[in-house]
């Protein structure tokens, strides 16, 4: 749903006013039909690689339903997962990750690795793309013409 990816895009614009590569993630549960985490990259301020807005989204989640499963849950993130990530929302048994932009470099579910289509994947949600695409894009195409100028 639209309002959803919006919040992942405001969580996106958090991380670039933080000088953070610009994506956001939500987890919504389904059964509720609230957002039951939120978050944004936070690989530069944590110095952590692994910091990224959809493992933060997870961790708070799966914290919250007491769980380590999210099956009834969705992810709504800014830009299409990378093979970390996306290793993540299979463990964690994600229903349905809606993804904005894609990303040609570092993708791994509609590019690069492809992973959900790896026989080795146990758990491989729905995937929905596009949604607010040309936003997201717009976003991250802004913030590293920003960077290269300093």
């Amino acid at each position: 749903m639209k309002m959803y990816m919006d919040e992942a895009i405001h969580q996106a614009a958090k991380a670039a006013r933080k000088e953070e590569v610009p994506i956001g993630a939500v987890i919504v549960n389904n059964s509720t039909g609230k957002i039951i985490a939120k978050a944004h990259n936070l690989v530069q301020k944590r110095k952590d690689a692994t910091a990224h807005a959809e493992l933060l989204a997870i961790h708070k989640a799966c914290k919250k339903m007491k769980s380590k499963y999210l099956m009834d849950c969705d992810l709504y993130v800014s830009l299409e997962p990378c093979t970390m990530c996306a290793g993540a929302i299979s463990l964690a048994k994600i229903k349905t990750v809606h993804f904005a932009a894609e990303d040609k470099k570092g993708g791994a579910i509609v590019n690069g690795a492809k992973f959900f289509d790896k026989k080795t994947c146990n758990h491989k949600p729905e995937v929905i793309q596009g949604e607010l695409a040309e936003i997201s894009s717009k976003m991250l195409k802004d913030f590293f013409k920003g960077r290269r100028k300093k």
